[in-house]
């Protein structure tokens, strides 16, 4: 038998392969669109048209400024900022202090800037407080009584009430109070207090005292207890991976804005002089706080029960 020569073999499985291989095209590399829109939770620190009237200015602002439109997206509670982050499509925020250590835990996003408020503080605080004619002055004295909490996901509005009732020896203040519930926002936990749906109640500082010069009847019929140490104002966080372009335009354009005659008059709208660079070691206190009271905030479940 006459052997075909090993060449004429060959030949043809070459061909076989190569055909194979000129189908298959490598791998597409994954590119991310540019950025043509972003969108910017605001968490529910009051009532949702107070809100859109101190915001929409400053997203007009950016998006005049960066050349990409910045829209704010409401939420209708602290927590669904998280949620939105990891389901929803949002680019960033203006997050509390608590809010952006869990966002930063459970998504990873980064802070930008932060606000200084006309009277040139960039931080708040949280108040515990009660009716004057309650006869409420220390923590013995809220056994039995109702607590009107803001939301499982505000440093004023829960975790500094952690860590009043911790420093009280009391670990379990459910047993302890007759009932404790979420206002929802800070407003709701002052006027929940003022009229006499809660006895005792949280909320920041920067509320309280906005509160006090709209309706006097809070600062002659209530009386703060305790606050908690300073933490940043409302801060912009930003997801991890927005294009860097973008995120350096937002950056010197807040940073910037008190120097811009446009930026200014846009500043005092906002109630604040100027924007300032904010990191994540700002927050130590609040991690602090989580860390004394057992809370993991890669797994803390921020939802009010």
């Amino acid at each position: 038998m006459r052997k075909r020569p090993i060449a004429k073999i060959l030949f043809p499985l070459c061909l076989l392969l190569l055909a194979a291989c000129s189908t298959q095209e490598p791998p597409a590399r994954t590119k991310k669109p540019y950025v043509d829109n972003l969108l910017i939770g605001l968490i529910p620190e009051q009532n949702i048209f107070k809100q859109m009237e101190r915001y929409e200015p400053l997203m007009a602002y950016l998006s005049r400024k960066t050349g990409t439109k910045v829209s704010p997206k409401i939420l209708p509670r602290y927590g669904n900022i998280v949620e939105n982050f990891q389901s929803s499509g949002m680019d960033g925020a203006f997050f509390g202090s608590f809010t952006y250590a869990l966002a930063h835990a459970k998504a990873g996003v980064e802070v930008l800037a932060r606000p200084v408020a006309l009277d040139n503080t960039s931080t708040y605080h949280g108040l515990i407080f009660v009716r004057k004619d309650r006869g409420i002055r220390t923590a013995r004295d809220m056994k039995g009584k109702r607590f009107a909490f803001v939301d499982k996901a505000t440093t004023a509005g829960y975790l500094l009430p952690l860590e009043y009732f911790r420093d009280h020896g009391i670990p379990d203040y459910k047993g302890y109070l007759k009932e404790a519930y979420f206002a929802g926002t800070h407003e709701d936990a002052v006027y929940d207090v003022l009229n006499g749906k809660a006895d005792i109640g949280a909320a920041k500082n920067t509320v309280f005292k906005r509160l006090v010069k709209e309706d006097p009847r809070i600062g002659k019929e209530l009386v703060v207890l305790a606050r908690s140490p300073d933490v940043p104002e409302n801060a912009l966080a930003l997801r991890k991976d927005l294009e860097a372009t973008v995120r350096n335009r937002l950056k010197e354009a807040l940073l910037s804005m008190h120097t811009d005659p446009d930026g200014k008059q846009v500043l005092v709208r906002f109630g604040a002089l100027r924007f300032i660079e904010t990191t994540d070691e700002d927050y130590a206190v609040v991690v602090k706080y989580a860390e004394h009271n057992g809370l993991n905030l890669a797994t803390y479940d921020y939802k009010n029960d």
